[in-house]
């Protein structure tokens, strides 16, 4: 069976901000952490499913930044909701995913 990964608007938005953020701290960092997040999002065709479940949706623990992948799966497809910084308070990541169940 073949998975397909969707990455929505907000969670392409979320990675560009790490991008920049990343970016103005060393100059090569952004692209580095770019790289990462999207092969931990590659993994989900191997490992979808297997995560911890938080407000409705899946979460990945990125393997070399300080960021979660919140993703959902209908079908043979995941959906990446939200790519977040763990240091955000947790209220404010509560907040955004309850968002995005809506969508």
């Amino acid at each position: 069976m073949s998975i397909n990964i969707e990455i929505l608007d907000e969670a392409e938005e979320d990675i560009e901000n790490g991008i920049e953020f990343y970016e103005s701290q060393k100059h090569g960092l952004g692209a580095y952490f770019m790289n990462s997040i999207l092969a931990d999002i590659d993994s989900l065709c191997i490992y979808a499913g297997i995560h911890v479940e938080i407000h409705g949706h899946y979460r990945l623990l990125s393997k070399r930044f300080p960021f979660s992948i919140y993703y959902r799966i209908k079908s043979n497809t995941v959906f990446v909701y939200a790519v977040l910084d763990c240091r955000q308070k947790p209220s404010w990541i509560e907040l955004r995913l309850e968002t995005s169940l809506s969508h």
